[in-house]
């Protein structure tokens, strides 16, 4: 019964409790515990294994650009992970979810495209209307 290397979490360095609304753009590196709610966009800094983690409690209306992704409550936005995203029984996004490995657990749901990347996930921030200029190297999109 070998299992894969189990995926562990940086430790939490900030939390941000029920009943609280920030609004504005939030970075942060190692961990962010969420349990109530952001209003704008969620970075976590590069190459510091940044980890948000959202509560059933939790809601971020707006993109999350981190390398690890654990939800349980609501993403209204879009998400670029790095690395991987998890998503348990209440998670809810509305959004595209980039990922590197995705685990989703029956009763998580995502309004929007999955998209897997074995590179790193787009992470520098859309001001370029996200317009892609010809012959660049981005791969497009599979017909399905």
């Amino acid at each position: 019964m070998a299992r894969g290397k189990r995926f562990k979490a940086p430790k939490v360095s900030t939390v941000i409790g029920q009943g609280t609304a920030i609004t504005g753009h939030v970075e942060f590196a190692g961990g962010l515990h969420l349990d109530g709610t952001i209003k704008g966009n969620v970075s976590g800094e590069a190459d510091t294994r940044s980890t948000l983690t959202v509560s059933e409690q939790g809601t971020v209306e707006g993109d999350v650009r981190v390398d690890n992704l654990i939800l349980n409550g609501t993403v209204i936005g879009d998400v670029y992970a790095n690395e991987r995203v998890e998503l348990a029984t209440d998670a809810r996004v509305s959004g595209t979810v980039y990922y590197r490995l995705l685990e989703m657990a029956m009763g998580a749901e995502v309004n929007g495209q999955l998209v897997h990347s074995e590179d790193e996930a787009p992470t520098a921030s859309g001001g370029d209307g996200g317009e892609q200029q010809p012959g660049s190297a981005e791969p497009s999109e599979p017909n399905l």
